[in-house]
């Protein structure tokens, strides 16, 4: 009994042991609750369409071990009769374990949000759902933020290290500056939308489709399969080309008949296109012209407008004129031009009896 009696950091032995006991209690108590909240509530969250309890599931499992550790040490703490300083220092330690568990839900409240909001509006408008991803970000930098500034709080001058901040801030910005200016671009992307995610673009040599503008870079994945990242400053540097803004594709293609080919079915080509291009759907046609006398060919151009932006859809378009263009040409019996040479030659008798009247 004397043990149990004997007083170590102004508390007596049995307090640490209650102290102790209650720590483990609360601890695994706090553990076996939320695990049996969360798997109850995952039972109900497949049968219920609202969104809510599935808010409520993400909350909880970001519920951190350490958080609980803290919450129990601090329960069993409140027996002991602690000195002053350790105490401060225990209180200190729930307050951060608290504030940083505050961040977790709150940044697992904003992806909640985000994923929701983007899922609903991608197939509707993709811009707001790139608009809502960046908020995201920003939502939980301003979290984070918040929680570092109240937890130094507790410690130093807040007020006078933002300050500090302010003047220190131009050096920082100049060491960098390359950086910054990716993060700025990323904004004015954001903002101003010259692409959006599921966008098909074109910069430069490369193409494919955006998978995520990202505060430094934006990721495409090309044609090909493989994923191209651009620096955002140096993709707004750059002329863009956005396919999917596209409303109709203007589409000029040629081709060319032998020179044997008389006047009257050269005057009659042009109909005869017009009438192939005008037999498709989604289709405008605009012209079809002899535009020129080749090296070995009668060329024309033909000009129509397809009236979807699908790529798909104008091959099938064209493959359909192709086809049609060489089974009228087939029946009126028009040929198709390719590269020739004619080469005349001339015997020496010839060329004698030319001399010869030539003098």
């Amino acid at each position: 009994m004397e043990f149990f009696a004997h007083t170590i950091l102004g508390s007596e032995v049995w307090r640490w042991l209650v102290a102790v006991g209650i720590l483990i209690l609360v601890g695994v108590l706090f553990q076996l609750l939320l695990r049996l909240i969360t798997r109850r509530l995952r039972a109900v969250v497949e049968k219920t369409p609202t969104r809510f309890d599935d808010l409520i599931v993400d909350l909880l499992r970001k519920t951190r071990f350490l958080v609980v550790f803290v919450v129990s040490l601090y329960a069993g703490s409140l027996v002991l009769t602690l000195p002053e300083p350790a105490d401060a220092a225990l209180r200190i330690v729930f307050i951060i374990a608290m504030l940083l568990q505050a961040g977790y839900w709150g940044n697992a409240f904003v992806e909640f949000w985000v994923n929701r909001t983007v899922k609903r509006r991608m197939a509707e408008d993709a811009a707001t759902a790139t608009t809502m991803t960046a908020l995201g970000f920003v939502a939980k930098m301003a979290i984070w933020t918040i929680v570092i500034l109240v937890a130094l709080d507790m410690f130093i001058d807040v007020t006078a290290v933002i300050a500090g901040l302010g003047i220190g801030g131009i050096a920082i910005a100049l060491a960098v500056q390359n950086i910054l200016s990716d993060l700025f671009a990323s904004v004015s992307i954001i903002v101003d939308k010259p692409f959006v995610i599921g966008d098909f673009i074109i910069v430069g040599e490369q193409m494919g489709s955006v998978e995520k503008i990202g505060l430094k870079t934006t990721r495409i994945r090309s044609l090909t399969g493989e994923q191209i990242i651009f620096s955002n400053s140096d993709l707004l540097s750059s002329r863009v080309r956005n396919y999917r803004r596209m409303f109709e594709r203007r589409i000029a293609f040629g081709f060319g008949v032998t020179y044997e080919t008389s006047p009257d079915v050269l005057e009659a080509i042009p109909g005869i296109v017009e009438g192939i291009v005008q037999a498709q759907r989604d289709v405008r046609f605009d012209r079809c012209h002899f535009k020129s006398l080749g090296d070995f060919a009668l060329d024309f151009e033909t000009v129509y407008y397809v009236l979807v932006p699908d790529y798909n859809v104008y091959m099938d378009i064209q493959q359909a004129i192709n086809l049609g263009i060489l089974r009228a040409f087939e029946e009126h019996r028009i040929e198709i031009a390719y590269p020739t040479q004619v080469l005349h030659v001339r015997g020496r008798a010839l060329e004698q009896e030319v001399a010869d009247n030539e003098r």
